[in-house]
């Protein structure tokens, strides 16, 4: 595959999945599968020059964790195998089976995260998650009810396409202004939000205006709860705002290419993160990369 074919086969995962981690990693099984090299090193020199592309192509978060924790897993096997074709043969079904894993990742997230919505509580959502989504309608069939509020998520307006995916499951909501926040917080019980990234240091890079609602939380002891799959955890520890990468925070050629369009949220502000892995402190989380990484 060229470069063109790369990005092309990239947006056309992307416009199936809507997701940009599983996009890249169908894209990156695929580059392997149709990658002509004929020794180990070269096929992993060309696998890395694949993901920079995607980098590139796709700046976000999840995209670098997920193709990360992808290249350390093939080259990982790479010393096991004396011979090329079997190890090609045999990270083609371990591929397979690793893409399923993360298709269930979400699952996973929703089974272990609608325990925290008790009946009748009321839940302020910030940013368009599709893992929070996934843990309401779960919650949902537990026949569990719950209010929810949404933020209109400026400057993109995600806020709007979550009340619609809340919608399409039979969750009403309400759509509030982000500057609204501290106004409604009185009335929430718990908040959710998902993450593009989840940081070394336990905390999560995610839409901008996160860190403002986590701040509103914490001053009024409210529970903040970031839910995130396992694939989206990164190498990274950022200290503030500006020790996020730029390629992770600006997005160019968009509407928006001059505003930061996500934020850090350090661990102090999280009261718990719930993930494919289970419940887990901010503390753990460099546990786990550990695992993913090494």
């Amino acid at each position: 595959m060229d470069n063109q074919s790369i990005c092309q086969h990239y947006r056309q995962e992307l416009a199936v999945e809507s997701s940009p981690a599983i996009a890249t990693l169908k894209t990156l099984i695929e580059y392997l599968k149709r990658d002509e090299s004929t020794t180990a090193s070269g096929l992993r020199d060309n696998v890395r020059s694949a993901i920079e592309l995607l980098k590139n192509t796709e700046s976000r978060t999840e995209v670098e964790s997920v193709a990360e924790i992808y290249f350390r897993f093939i080259t990982l096997k790479a010393s096991e195998y004396d011979e090329f074709r079997e190890l090609k043969s045999e990270l083609s079904r371990r591929s397979d089976l690793f893409l399923k894993k993360m298709m269930e990742c979400r699952k996973k997230v929703a089974k272990n995260g609608h325990p925290f919505i008790s009946d009748g509580c009321t839940i302020l959502i910030h940013g368009c998650s599709r893992a929070v989504n996934c843990t309401l309608a779960e919650a949902k069939k537990a026949n569990k009810r719950f209010t929810v509020y949404v933020t209109e998520s400026a400057p993109d307006m995600s806020g709007k396409i979550m009340v619609e995916w809340l919608k399409e499951n039979g969750i009403m909501s309400t759509l509030i202004i982000d500057s609204a926040v501290a106004y409604i917080m009185e009335r929430v019980d718990i908040v959710l939000v998902g993450a593009e990234g989840v940081a070394e240091s336990g905390g999560i890079i995610n839409k901008i205006g996160t860190y403002s609602v986590a701040i509103c939380a914490k001053s009024m002891n409210k529970p903040f709860y970031a839910l995130a799959e396992s694939f989206k955890f990164i190498r990274l520890y950022p200290l503030n705002q500006s020790d996020i990468p730029d390629r992770l925070k600006w997005k160019t050629n968009t509407d928006f290419a001059d505003h930061p369009l996500v934020d850090y949220t350090p661990p102090s502000y999280i009261t718990l993160l719930l993930t494919d892995l289970g419940t887990l402190t901010t503390a753990a989380v460099s546990d786990q990369l550990m695992q993913l990484y090494l």
